[in-house]
C-alpha cells in the first residue's frame, strides 16, 4: 500500500493552505515507513542516535496530543511514550513495540487533533496554554506543527535511505 500525498491548491484559503500541508507531511512520514518490518521500523540506523523510524511515529503521536489535546483543547492528557523518568521514552524501543500499534495510536492523535482544531478559527486562543504559560492561537499551532513534520522527515529520509537505500519523497 502507498500512502497518498496530496498538495494544498495553490490558490486555498489560509486554512485550507495549513491543513493542507500538516497533512502532506503527516503522509510523507507515513510513506517513509512504508514496506518496513517492525525489526526495521525499530531499528536506529544512524549510531550512535537512538532515533528510529518507530520512534519518530510514536514522538509525533505525542506531540499530535500534546499541541492538539493539551494546548488546543485544555484536555488533561498525559503523554503515551515518555514521563520524567524517561523524558524520551518514544525513542526508547524493546521488541515488544509494533507497527500496527504505533501507526494506530498516531492515527487516532491526528482523528483527536483534526476534531479539536475544527472547533478553532485560525485566530482563536486555544484553551490551554505553552508551557511557557502563554496562550497561542490555532494558526500557530498548525505553523509549529508543519515545522515539526518537515524537520522529522528530513531525519525519517536519512533513516530510510540507512535501512534500504530507499530515497525520494
Amino acid at each position: 500500500m502507498t500512502t497518498q500525498r496530496h498538495e494544498p491548491a495553490m490558490d486555498a484559503d489560509d486554512r485550507t493552505m495549513l491543513e493542507g500541508w500538516l497533512d502532506y507531511h503527516r503522509q510523507t512520514l507515513a510513506r517513509k515507513c512504508e514496506d518496513l518490518t517492525d525489526e526495521q521500523l525499530r531499528t536506529a540506523s544512524v549510531p550512535p542516535s537512538e532515533l528510529s523510524l518507530m520512534g519518530l511515529v510514536r514522538h509525533m503521536a505525542d506531540v499530535e496530543r500534546g499541541w492538539y489535546r493539551r494546548v488546543l483543547a485544555g484536555e488533561d492528557a498525559d503523554p503515551l511514550h515518555y514521563n520524567e523518568a524517561d523524558p524520551d521514552g518514544e525513542f526508547h524501543l524493546t521488541g515488544a513495540e509494533t507497527w500496527q500499534e504505533a501507526y494506530t495510536t498516531w492515527q487516532a492523535e491526528i482523528d483527536i487533533a483534526r476534531r479539536n482544531a475544527a472547533g478553532f478559527g485560525l485566530d482563536d486562543l486555544a484553551a490551554g496554554r505553552h508551557r511557557f504559560g502563554e496562550r497561542i492561537t490555532l494558526r500557530w499551532i498548525h505553523t509549529h506543527m508543519i515545522e515539526e513534520y518537515a524537520r522529522h522527515n528530513g531525519h525519517a529520509d536519512l533513516l530510510r535511505e540507512r535501512l534500504d537505500g530507499a530515497t525520494g519523497d
